[in-house]
């Protein structure tokens, strides 16, 4: 019988769903959870956090502290809709797989098959930073859908690399999804507008725009009836203020960002832009705990959630990224050189004691919101938080203790 405990903790509430009679008792586990979120919002490390933990059955644990808005000291709340930013990354490439599945599209296509605007592709041969003087040659392979699934295409952000945060076209000169490649796909990882490409693919081989071919094949088959590029009014108020720490300092207090977004999408892309809760966030990995089905529903193959769970890069390994604007602190949360990458996820190679297990997949938004499956253990999680710069140290420590005391929880239920 499941039975759910509901305490009011700061300006939050954690929720905790136990099946059994074992998991149907409040565990010094869930009031160490609570603990470290709460101390985290009173240290001021961070405005606000919602987080949660599922299993394949579902949620084992849920709780919202602090503020939705630094300016009004409005409540946040488990239902509060978060930006999730690169959080779509992982829809986009799973509307993708959903078409490769049916065969209308192949992994290792040359991607202009389906975009003209990706013939004749010019790589970065050279640039001075101090002249913006620079050099393009053609692209001597052609960049597959893989290679977009996979950050391998060459594209990049201009957060992650000066090149493309510095370079200005010469007039006539256009660059489709951002820029020159800074590499010949294949070559090396770099994160990067590739999933907009992506995004574009599934609009043009499925025929409908990303929302409605999202809300159609995704959304309403997981019930994830609160994410969507585009907020209707009504649930306007239950968004969480855009934030940034103020300053350069990582101990700069958090403000309110102005002006602060609108509630619609004018042109939605595939690398970003969803709004969504925790809840639904959790409906969506928690299909894949699932081998692509939830709730008697399939959204993917149990051989397709195999191979987006692969590492699909071979020899290549994803570095840790330097920013190359204030918006992101560098990317210290991946291992080194030894992290892989699927198709849409980063995967966990090492081991970390007390942390998800080798072959975990995960990701991020930009404005610190992230999540992790960890098919070994049966478990995944997510965490939201809305303010700037993404990976910011703070974050994540947040996100780590989150983590590991979602192992003991699972550990104390077991």
């Amino acid at each position: 019988m499941n039975r759910r405990i509901a305490g009011i903790v700061v300006t939050g509430i954690a929720v905790v769903a136990l099946a059994g009679a074992a998991r149907a008792q409040s565990s010094p586990a869930v009031a160490a959870l609570d603990a470290s979120l709460r101390a985290a919002v009173e240290r001021k490390d961070v405005p606000g956090v919602v987080a949660l933990v599922t299993d394949r059955k579902g949620v084992i644990y849920q709780g919202a502290f602090g503020v939705a808005d630094v300016s009004t000291g409005r409540p946040l709340t488990a239902d509060a809709l978060f930006r999730v930013a690169s959080m779509t990354k992982a829809v986009t490439s799973v509307a993708l797989m959903q078409l490769v599945e049916q065969g209308r599209v192949s992994l290792d296509d040359p991607a202009e098959k389906y975009l003209p605007e990706l013939v004749r592709l010019k790589v970065l041969e050279k640039f001075d930073p101090a002249t913006g003087d620079y050099s393009v040659r053609p692209a001597a392979k052609k960049p597959t859908v893989r290679h977009f699934l996979t950050h391998t295409s060459g594209l990049a952000y201009p957060f992650t690399s000066a090149e493309w945060r510095d370079l200005k076209p010469r007039a006539g000169e256009t660059y489709p999804f951002g820029g020159p490649l800074l590499f010949e796909p294949g070559e090396r990882w770099h994160y990067s507008t590739s999933v907009d490409v992506v995004g574009r693919l599934v609009e043009v081989i499925s025929g409908q725009k990303l929302e409605d071919y999202f809300r159609q094949h995704i959304f309403a088959p997981l019930k994830m009836e609160d994410t969507f590029y585009n907020v209707a009014e009504a649930k306007g108020p239950r968004l969480v203020a855009q934030q940034q720490r103020a300053g350069d300092k990582m101990d700069g207090a958090i403000v309110l960002q102005s002006p602060q977004p609108g509630l619609t999408v004018p042109a939605p892309i595939g690398g970003g832009g969803l709004a969504s809760t925790a809840s639904d966030y959790g409906r969506f990995v928690r299909m894949f705990l699932n081998n692509g089905e939830l709730d008697g529903v399939r959204v993917l193959k149990a051989e397709t959630v195999a191979l987006m769970s692969q590492n699909q890069i071979g020899e290549v390994s994803v570095p840790a990224l330097k920013s190359a604007l204030p918006r992101s602190a560098d990317f210290t949360f991946i291992a080194d050189g030894r992290d892989k990458w699927g198709l849409g996820f980063l995967i966990t190679v090492d081991q970390v004691p007390g942390k998800r297990s080798p072959g975990s997949l995960s990701w991020g938004g930009i404005n610190n919101t992230f999540f992790w499956i960890d098919p070994a253990r049966g478990i995944a999680g997510g965490i939201m938080m809305q303010y700037l710069p993404f990976a910011d140290a703070k974050a994540l420590a947040v996100y780590d203790a989150f983590e590991r005391g979602a192992y003991q929880l699972v550990s104390a239920m077991q």
